[in-house]
Formats: C-alpha cells, structure tokens, sequence
C-alpha cells in the first residue's frame, strides 16, 4: 500500500466511517487489496481522509506497515464523513502530550515513551479506539491509536498495537520506558478519552 504523502501534517479534520466492510485498494481504479472493518477493537471505524479525489478518498490505515494508505471508493457503500476539530501531539524528544481543540491548546503534559529497543513509531496516525480493560491494573482506560511496534511483532498477545493509556505511578513521566505506548497522567488521559475517533495524531522526534 502506498505510504503517507505527508506524514507530519495535521490535515483539515476530515474522518470518514464505513457502516459496512468497504473495499481498498492501493490506487484509485485499482484492485481492492484489503478490506476496511466498519469497527475495529469494539469501536467504530474512523480514519483521517488525507486525499480525495472524484469518486474516491485516500485514507490512513490502522495497518502495517506504519503510515500505509488507501483508496477507498465513495460509492456503493454510503460512507458516513464528519470532522474532527482535535489534533493529538506527542514530541517523543521532549517527551510532551499536546491536545488542540480548535485551533487553541487545550492542553499539555509530561508522558512516558518507548525506550530506545522500544521506540515510539514517529508519523500520522490516529485515535483508533476506546478500550476499558476487565483488569484495570494500569489504566482504566487504553486508547489505541493506528500505529504498531516497528520492533515487537507481538506484544501481549496482541499486533503489537500502540496506545495511550495511564500508568499507576508518576515516577515514569518524562522518561523512555516504554514497549512503545505512551503512557500518560490521569488529566491527559482523560482529555484524551473525549477526543473523537479518527482524530490525527502526530509523533515526532
């Protein structure tokens, strides 16, 4: 699948739902390659639009390999568009969690991210789903994005899947611990927690 044009940029907001299983394919008029979920780890599927043309929206892709995109044909199924006024930052240098609303910073903090074996994958992504785990052992709530390890296959029994989530301790905020999750104080998890699906999130170094 081809990769993202512009992995750094934020995009005007919009996200696209698929109500049923749609088609994807790696150019527009091409072969479907894949198949689009309409929901995704107990959630509805959102992802940014980061191209369009007649007949067809290029989307992100909760896929390996990072930053994949697709063709996604506007007709046939009835795609369901709205736009996300969120953008999620994480500077994995400075070890920062920004949140903007419109426009206006709705907020920051200090967070935990992968450890040098572990990084955090740079790039666009976005806010794939919601999870409330039955063991709340860490978190009460983990927030995967559509990004994975580029260096754990696995992890927990899982693709390897990164998320936002809490940690039980603040001792770990701003330092590179991780298995590539970015770990996050009570107050950024739960501004995280009212940000729609879809919404772009941007990892840099």
């Amino acid at each position: 699948m081809p990769l993202d044009p512009d992995p750094f940029a934020g995009g005007d907001g919009t996200v696209v739902h698929p109500p049923a299983p749609v088609k994807v394919s790696a150019q527009v008029g091409g072969p479907p390659v894949a198949v689009l979920p309409s929901s995704q780890l107990g959630s509805p599927t959102w992802v940014p639009v980061v191209e369009s043309k007649p007949g067809w929206l290029r989307v992100l892709l909760p896929s390996r390999p990072n930053r994949a995109t697709g063709w996604i044909p506007t007709g046939g199924v009835k795609l369901q568009l709205a736009r996300s006024t969120h953008v999620v930052k994480v500077d994995v240098s400075t070890r920062r969690l920004t949140i903007i609303k419109s426009g206006r910073k709705a907020g920051t903090w200090t967070v935990a991210v992968g450890a040098a074996k572990t990084p955090t994958p740079t790039g666009r992504t976005f806010m794939l789903a919601s999870l409330e785990p039955d063991k709340r052992t860490y978190s009460p709530l983990i927030l995967p994005v559509g990004a994975h390890s580029e260096t754990l296959d696995t992890f927990g029994g899982g693709p390897g899947t990164v998320a936002f989530h809490g940690w039980p301790t603040t001792s770990v905020f701003g330092k590179a611990v991780t298995h590539g999750c970015v770990r996050v104080p009570t107050d950024a998890l739960r501004h995280l927690s009212k940000v729609p699906l879809g919404t772009p999130v941007l990892i840099t170094n």
